[in-house]
């Protein structure tokens, strides 16, 4: 019988990984090559020039950007970790995916994951487990897996 592999992505807006668990009592395993981390910035941050102004009939105006620079950057983040489970998940690399992440980044993830990705889903938990050490998510885990 072939045994089960299942895939814990851990995720916020700025870092990701993924972890594997082969089976009770096997504990957790970073998968190599899938964690993804980019610097947390502020949208004053990336926004260093003033704004565009605007003439109207009233005067002058500042114009503001139509999205955020530094929550499209997120989206950005998300979409990548999303891309990567889809080839993964073609390949076979899991049978099953839980997805931890905290709630803007989860919001994200189930609007870009493909379908092939989604039907690997099990469990969703709306937590920010990023800052956790390996060993301290099994307690978090409890009742969707024996780790």
């Amino acid at each position: 019988m072939k045994k089960t592999t299942t895939w814990i992505l851990i995720a916020d807006g700025t870092q990701a990984r993924v972890l594997e668990h082969t089976g009770p009592g096997k504990g957790l395993a970073n998968v190599k090559g899938l964690d993804w981390s980019i610097p947390p910035l502020q949208s004053q941050d990336i926004d260093t020039d003033r704004p565009g102004r605007a003439h109207s009939t009233v005067g002058r105006s500042a114009m503001e950007p139509k999205t955020d620079p530094a929550q499209h950057r997120e989206a950005e983040f998300v979409r990548n970790i999303a891309g990567a489970l889809d080839e993964k998940a073609k390949a076979g690399a899991f049978d099953r995916l839980i997805v931890a992440a905290a709630p803007i980044a989860l919001g994200q993830l189930r609007k870009v994951l493909s379908d092939h990705v989604r039907k690997a889903i099990v469990a969703e938990l709306d937590k920010d487990l990023t800052n956790l050490p390996t060993p301290q998510l099994a307690k978090h885990l409890d009742g969707i897996i024996a780790v």
